[in-house]
């Protein structure tokens, strides 16, 4: 009897030992889920194809942290940005989750020059979270948003993308779970460019970019043609090639207009951010290019809508570095000067690309014959 009462007292302890041994790895699970509200879960590493110099910079697209609760930030914005209005050349191609990412860094572009400003995005994919793989698909929604909206507004040349984080806030209440979304600067301390820490830094380069530019456009005559040459002999004239890859902002339109200083990158976005403030049609392409030595390199250019046609311009190869000093001779000036395809893509390959594994935009189809 007394083996028998011994015995239930033995299964009586190990199942209430099995029962504290589930008890605390729950409360062990949900303690690494707060943790992991504060570290990086889902990062995706990009490429910038557009680079001259085989040391690419790597453009890593924001990535998603994943947190529980909606107390860590205080709410100013339901991440309602059905109202803003976009145009935009690539902003067209991205889907409609895209464009609400798109349209919120639009609507906050004033905001965003403090580098720490939360973006909210509210509950807006939470159909998307609950699919399966959804946070993997919201990711790739997310980095077509920045690549797109990078590449369509080169007046935003102060934003790095490297330091943008995604961070997706899960409450569940019984059965149910609820999303909220929003961009922030993560545990860097903004997420602005290296060359810039401020706001007020910011406004004065905008100024000091836009004070060229009026100075440029001041000399506009109203007719397309001249006007986008008008632009083109300013950077050929004004704009000397880095070689270094090393200075700063060489990569962005406040680089090549104020500091005089570029790789085609910066001639490109300048190009492009210059022919927006006329109106006149312009994208940035980026891709390979097959150099006067043979050689294949990244490397940047514009196509331009002239006359409901398209046209491609390569401002950097039409200011080609003399060696010996000089100027280069007026059929160099102009070999990559509204070109059609059956002349320019005998030395230039766009990519559909802009990061490795990013999404594939369509770019304007050139006519075939020059201007």
């Amino acid at each position: 009897m007394k083996s028998k009462f011994a015995t239930l007292i033995i299964i009586i302890f190990m199942f209430l030992t099995i029962i504290a041994m589930i008890i605390l790895g729950y409360k062990r699970l949900e303690k690494l889920k707060e943790i992991a509200g504060n570290i990086d879960i889902a990062g995706v590493n990009t490429v910038i194809s557009n680079q001259e110099k085989s040391t690419q910079e790597e453009m890593q697209t924001p990535n998603i942290v994943e947190g529980n609760g909606f107390d860590s930030i205080e709410r100013t914005n339901n991440g309602d940005y059905s109202n803003v209005n976009v145009d935009g050349y690539l902003y067209e191609q991205i889907n409609e989750y895209s464009k609400i990412i798109y349209k919120a860094l639009e609507a906050n572009k004033e905001n965003m020059k403090t580098g720490t400003y939360t973006i909210e995005l509210g509950d807006s994919f939470s159909e998307v979270l609950e699919e399966t793989n959804g946070q993997e698909k919201l990711s790739q929604y997310y980095q077509s948003a920045i690549e797109a909206y990078i590449y369509d507004n080169p007046d935003i040349f102060y934003l790095d993308p490297n330091k943008m984080y995604m961070n997706i806030e899960t409450t569940t209440k019984g059965n149910k779970k609820t999303y909220n979304v929003y961009i922030n600067n993560g545990n860097d301390a903004n997420y602005l460019i290296d060359e810039f820490s401020s706001k007020e830094q910011i406004n004065e380069a905008i100024n000091q970019m836009e004070n060229v530019k009026n100075q440029i456009l001041s000399n506009k005559t109203g007719d397309a043609y001249k006007d986008i040459k008008i632009l083109h002999d300013y950077l050929v004239d004004n704009v000397q090639y880095d070689e270094t890859i090393s200075k700063p902002n060489i990569y962005n339109a406040y680089g090549a207009l104020v500091n005089k200083v570029a790789v085609c990158e910066g001639y490109a976005r300048s190009f492009k951010y210059l022919l927006d403030n006329l109106g006149i049609p312009c994208v940035l392409v980026t891709g390979k290019g097959e150099n006067d030595s043979g050689k294949m390199e990244n490397h940047a250019w514009n196509y331009v809508s002239l006359d409901n046609k398209w046209y491609a311009v390569d401002v950097t190869w039409d200011d080609p570095i003399v060696i010996g000093g000089g100027t280069s001779s007026q059929s160099s000036r102009y070999k990559y000067f509204l070109k059609g395809s059956s002349e320019f893509n005998v030395n230039h390959y766009p990519s559909n690309q802009f990061t490795q594994d990013g999404m594939e935009f369509t770019f304007p189809e050139l006519r075939s014959i020059n201007y």
